[in-house]
This record gives C-alpha cells, structure tokens and sequence, in this order.
C-alpha cells in the first residue's frame, strides 16, 4: 500500500494521532524523569552523605551495596512498566489506528 502525501498530512494532523503521540511521551517523559530522580538521589548522596552509604550490613557489605542493587531493580521494574503498558495500551492504540487508515 502506498499513501499519497494528503493522506499522510491528514494522519498526522487527526487528533487521533496527535493523542496517541501526546500519550507515548507523557509516559515516556514520566518514566524517565523518575528513574533519573532515583539515580541523581543516589549520586548526590554518595556525594554529599557518603557516610550514610557506608554503615556497615554485616562484616562485609555496608547499606550502599544493596542500595545500588535496589537502583538497578528499579529500572528493570520501570521497564517492565512501560512494556506493559506498551502492549496493552499503546500498541493497541496503534493497530485501530493502523487499521482505520488501511480500510477508507
């Protein structure tokens, strides 16, 4: 199937579209705000409060190990957020989208 440039510029101007792309970036934005919050809150802690970060778990480990593992979990979880929410709304979002265009 090949589009001619009208309908193109009427694809990207629908409010459809426009929602749809809104959406993706207000997600996006959001997780990526939070995840940078959590890791420059670790970052300035061990700058500023390295003390904190060094209390001693045990012989061996001190709160900060743990602590980093917490981080890199969180971002996995954060992606996991945003696969599913990928594909089950988004994605779905996309394929109506898709499928109106493809049946006019």
């Amino acid at each position: 199937m090949s589009l001619k440039q009208s309908d193109i510029r009427e694809i990207l101007e629908s409010e459809s579209f426009k929602s749809l792309v809104k959406t993706r970036v207000t997600v996006s934005l959001t997780l990526t705000f939070i995840m940078l919050a959590v890791y420059f809150g670790f970052i300035l802690t061990i700058a500023f409060n390295k003390e904190l970060l060094a209390v001693k778990i045990g012989e061996v480990f001190t709160v900060g190990l743990p602590i980093g593992i917490g981080i890199i979990v969180f971002a996995w979880l954060l992606t996991g957020v945003y696969t599913r929410w990928a594909n089950n709304s988004y994605d779905k979002r996309v394929r109506e989208l898709r499928n109106q265009i493809l049946n006019r």
